[in-house]
């Protein structure tokens, strides 16, 4: 069964303008990604959708197949799956239905951190179990939803977000249950769930996960994805070590807690 990696590149960046080829640990950011997909054993191909000249050379400098994302994938409106869904339609118009991908694994070129093997572990997981889609996952810490509250902003009054007592009556960290949030490291599918082929399936933005959706779990810390100038310089310390394009030192830096900084995961476009 095939496996090609698309790799997400949108020029366009409100936050971090340029953000996907911006230097990070002495790189352009999109580069981290590429190695990522380069070091997985079970992709066959690796894509590149891009509007941007310059990761599209970097891309190709790469051994990478460049898709041009048209215009109307390219703003800050356009939908992830969207744009997947574009870059695979080619790929299908290119090898013919019978040869197509049967797996396709998300990647964001502004995530320069990932933990070592992701990509196969996602994938390993969405054969083994046959399930439509694997998320990456990192646990909340300290951002639980437990710990969320109202606070009204004229009269400063605190309110529970849910239930009826504050903090669920929990003011120990350790004595929270596990909760667990996208820490956009990497969305691995099949065809047919991309494609929105999964029958019974409630339609909406996510519906491209399908209706089997798995996870796997990351350590806190390990993934990070740039949407801030901060998260510049923390992935830019973390990889100063790892220029070579190895990844002892990193993740000796995310167990040691150098990422503590790193803000939780927001919702995402394309990047």
């Amino acid at each position: 069964m095939s496996a090609v990696a698309i790799i997400l590149a949108r020029a366009g960046s409100k936050g971090v303008p340029g953000k996907n080829i911006a230097p990070v640990g002495g790189r352009p950011c999109i580069q981290w990604t590429l190695d990522h997909a380069r070091q997985a054993r079970s992709l066959t191909e690796i894509i590149v959708s891009t509007d941007c000249p310059h990761a599209a050379t970097i891309a190709r400098q790469n051994g990478a197949t460049v898709i041009d994302r048209p215009e109307s994938l390219a703003h800050d409106r356009a939908t992830v799956d969207d744009a997947a869904r574009h870059a695979l339609t080619l790929v299908r118009d290119r090898t013919g239905a019978a040869n197509s991908p049967e797996h396709i694994v998300i990647l964001y070129a502004n995530v320069p951190v990932r933990p070592t093997g992701l990509i196969d572990r996602a994938i390993g997981m969405l054969r083994s179990t046959g399930c439509d889609s694997v998320q990456s996952y990192q646990p909340v810490g300290k951002h639980h939803p437990w710990w969320t509250a109202r606070v009204d902003g004229d009269s400063g009054t605190v309110s529970p977000w849910e239930g009826e007592v504050l903090n669920h009556n929990v003011f120990r960290r350790q004595d929270l249950p596990p909760a667990f949030i996208p820490d956009g490291a990497i969305i691995a599918v099949t065809a047919r769930a991309l494609m929105l082929e999964v029958p019974g399936v409630q339609p909406g933005p996510h519906a491209f996960f399908g209706k089997d959706r798995r996870g796997v779990i990351n350590p806190h810390g390990s993934v990070i994805d740039i949407d801030t100038p901060i998260d510049l310089i923390v992935a830019g310390a973390m990889l100063a070590d790892a220029s070579d394009g190895t990844v002892a030192s990193r993740e000796s830096r995310v167990a040691s807690g150098s990422a503590e900084v790193r803000t939780e995961a927001k919702s995402r476009t394309p990047n």
